[in-house]
């Protein structure tokens, strides 16, 4: 595992620009938090904004907050919030892949997630409204639960007043147990709101706090870094890009999609979107996704053919170290919980008959605390690494040679009539395991049919060599190379 550097609070600077930082942290990279940093997700008028040299001399009095990012484990990035008054600080990924603002709840008891992360507490705010309406965000085929509520959200130093928000009250999957975030921030269109609610964005421009309707992401990939990137809302950094912004409009409201063209390996196409095909620039995700057509040809190009069970391993990493030597040793499954101290044996408590039972019932039955939950969490853990052993690795080798990497082709997408390349050290993401570094591919299969698709996702690795403009103003996204 490689060593990580986090700072005890938020670093704050105001410079002579008039933008306001937030510093975020920078996790590096390892084996088992791989998967637990990527997400998986199945009436405002626009006038235009300055260019960002204009930026430099703007009035002062026109507000724009940055928030600096934290880089967790070169995938997800994210910064602080605060919710209520006096603010509770949460930490938050901006997603431009959703739309909707949720934290956990302080209610939230019999989700095992929820016990590792900061929860609101409704009683200790002073300008709190209860909604209580139910609602489901959707991820992917899944969903997390809760119900909608109102307070004052502080980003930077903007106060957005009587905001709407999901508390959340169930995190049924796994992913979201070993994130360093809490939550997340919605950036998306209030299209793909849940029940349409109004996003924070759209709040902070209606409410008179942004001078210009656009919002900026540059992300940091320099591994020394203890800065993780920034997200300036209202303007632009013009010292974090090169050369000039180039713009694409907006294709389908919602999502903040755009058409791209074909995606060329060292030059040559690879000819399924040799027509078009549909891209959604996403923050919220941390790989590239695209049709299986392609990203087999571009991993099979770069030596990368799969790592299904290394994915499935990498879910229930909480314990994992701990549990895979138990496992590894001979010990049997249903003593390991009990051995490391997370449940009693009585002698009768099976694994296969406790999983069987919170797979039916999804939390299983009754009421209990937080220490049966982490039982039942960790026979989970135990019964999923052992489905794990037994998943298929169907396209053979599950790393790249990190020692390959100069030799390895670069990645093109067409956009516009312009061509964006990545190189292998922009696209490929290292990982630590036992003192060892690793290389895996960035490209993971994502197959939409038709007429939505074939689709692409350009998470954060994108976003990591292109700074990225996102217009409210003129329904565009802009990409400039990352200073």
């Amino acid at each position: 595992m490689v060593a990580w550097s986090e700072s005890s609070a938020p670093l704050k600077s105001e410079s002579d620009d008039g933008l306001f930082r937030i510093s975020l942290k920078k996790h590096a990279l390892d084996l088992n938090r791989m998967k637990a940093a990527r997400i998986t997700r199945e009436g405002v008028q626009h006038p235009s904004y300055s260019s960002p040299r204009d930026n430099r001399s703007s009035n002062s009095n026109n507000m724009k907050a940055v928030i600096y990012l934290k880089n967790y484990l070169d995938t997800q990035y994210f910064g602080e919030i605060g919710i209520g008054s006096p603010p509770q600080t949460m930490t938050v990924v901006f997603d431009t892949g959703g739309s909707n603002l949720w934290v956990p709840s302080s209610s939230c008891i019999f989700s095992i997630p929820c016990y590792f992360h900061s929860k609101f507490r409704p009683r200790l705010s002073s300008s709190y409204t209860k909604i209580g309406i139910p609602c489901k965000i959707p991820y992917g085929s899944r969903s997390i639960s809760g119900f909608f509520s109102q307070d004052h959200v502080k980003v930077g130093d903007v106060v957005i007043k009587d905001q709407e928000f999901v508390e959340i009250t169930r995190e049924g999957f796994l992913t979201f147990l070993a994130t360093k975030f809490d939550g997340v921030v919605g950036l998306g269109f209030q299209d793909i709101a849940v029940d349409q609610a109004t996003p924070l964005w759209y709040n902070m421009v209606k409410q008179g706090h942004m001078a210009q309707k656009v919002f900026s992401f540059w992300i940091n990939r320099d591994p020394m870094s203890k800065l993780g990137g920034e997200i300036v809302f209202g303007g632009i950094d013009w010292r974090r890009f090169t050369g000039d912004h180039i713009y694409f409009p907006v294709t389908r409201k919602g999502y903040w999609q755009i058409q791209m063209g074909d995606v060329l390996v060292a030059g040559d196409s690879t000819g399924l979107c040799l027509a078009g095909c549909a891209a959604i620039v996403d923050s919220g995700t941390a790989f590239l996704a695209g049709p299986t057509a392609i990203v087999a040809q571009i991993n099979h190009a770069i030596g990368a053919e799969g790592f299904v069970s290394l994915e499935c391993k990498s879910v229930v990493s909480n314990y994992g170290n701990l549990i895979w030597e138990y496992l590894v040793s001979g010990l049997r499954p249903e003593v390991v919980c009990v051995d490391i101290g997370l449940c009693i044996y009585n002698g009768s408590h099976y694994v296969s008959k406790n999983i069987e039972t919170v797979i039916r019932n999804g939390t299983g039955e009754g009421s209990f605390n937080k220490e049966t939950a982490l039982c039942t969490f960790c026979e989970m853990v135990v019964f999923w690494f052992q489905v794990c052993e037994r998943l298929p690795n169907p396209l053979g080798k599950p790393f790249i040679s990190c020692d390959n990497m100069g030799s390895l082709p670069d990645i093109s997408f067409t956009i516009g009539n312009k061509t964006f390349s990545l190189s292998p050290e922009q696209y490929i993401l290292r990982i630590a395991e036992g003192g060892t570094t690793f290389c895996i591919s960035g490209f993971v299969s994502l197959d939409v049919p038709s007429p939505q698709g074939p689709l692409w996702v350009l998470g954060d690795l994108f976003l990591g060599a292109y700074h990225t403009v996102f217009d409210f103003g003129n329904l565009r996204v802009g990409f400039a190379k990352s200073a």
